[in-house]
């Protein structure tokens, strides 16, 4: 397959500039890098974005990720490598993905685990990433970007 056309971003060089921010302000709040790049990692693999999951899984090995939990996102449930803040982070990535799965995409039981776990702060950052994160996908899937990517 091949992408439809460069990256939108090398065409809207101002744009890179917002996401910037956007990626900065989410990962300036507290909450563990490790558990950003697993809900990163979940909600690419949910779109089916390869530049995202394949770029996901590279940085969180290289920021010390284990292979055993980077195989197994996927199935976190069914697996004992994931601390319960993490797993109520990728559980509250995976209803804000799939929005139009259920009449209560993201139902209080989710939110209050992720809410036991995280403040109001890292909370925040948590829903601002997986958004980012469900943008990069749309924008990646839409224009067929292919894995890998040099995004720097």
């Amino acid at each position: 397959m091949q992408a439809r056309m460069d990256n939108p971003a090398a065409h809207l060089p101002d744009s890179v500039k917002a996401i910037n921010i956007l990626y900065k302000s989410a990962h300036s709040a507290g909450v563990d890098p490790a558990t950003l790049e697993l809900v990163h990692l979940r909600a690419s693999q949910i779109n089916g974005c390869a530049p995202c999951a394949e770029s996901g899984a590279r940085n969180a090995r290289k920021n010390g990720e284990t292979d055993e939990r980077l195989m197994t996102v996927a199935v976190w449930r069914e697996t004992p490598w994931f601390t319960d803040a993490e797993r109520a982070a990728l559980a509250l990535a995976e209803h804000a993905t799939r929005l139009a799965d259920s009449p209560d995409p993201v139902p209080d039981p989710v939110w209050d685990e992720a809410a036991k776990h995280f403040g109001d702060r890292e909370l925040a950052a948590l829903v601002l990433w997986i958004a980012t994160t469900n943008f990069f996908n749309r924008i990646n899937v839409t224009t067929r970007q292919q894995a890998p990517q040099n995004w720097g």
